[in-house]
């Protein structure tokens, strides 16, 4: 599967449920961090290869760092 074929938004969360993303698109995603009680939320535009990479690896290679979950887990961990 190549990355034009994925219908973006797409939402993934580390698998120590510390870091939540939403992929915008193959150039921008969203971030919650989680560290302690305190939440840290930014939006990453991607500029630089590495960064792109890492948007195709969350997208397409993640099931070794990451897990797939839904919209409403994402929009749950955003309102908490």
């Amino acid at each position: 599967m190549k990355i034009e074929d994925i219908n973006f938004p797409v939402y993934r969360c580390y698998k120590n449920k510390k870091t939540y993303f939403k992929i915008l698109n193959p150039h921008e995603f969203e971030e919650i961090q989680l560290i302690g009680s305190f939440k840290k939320i930014r939006t990453i535009k991607a500029e630089q290869f590495p960064e792109m990479v890492f948007i195709r690896d969350l997208v397409l290679n993640f099931s070794e760092m990451a897990l797939e979950i839904s919209e409403k887990d994402y929009e749950a961990i955003l309102q908490e």
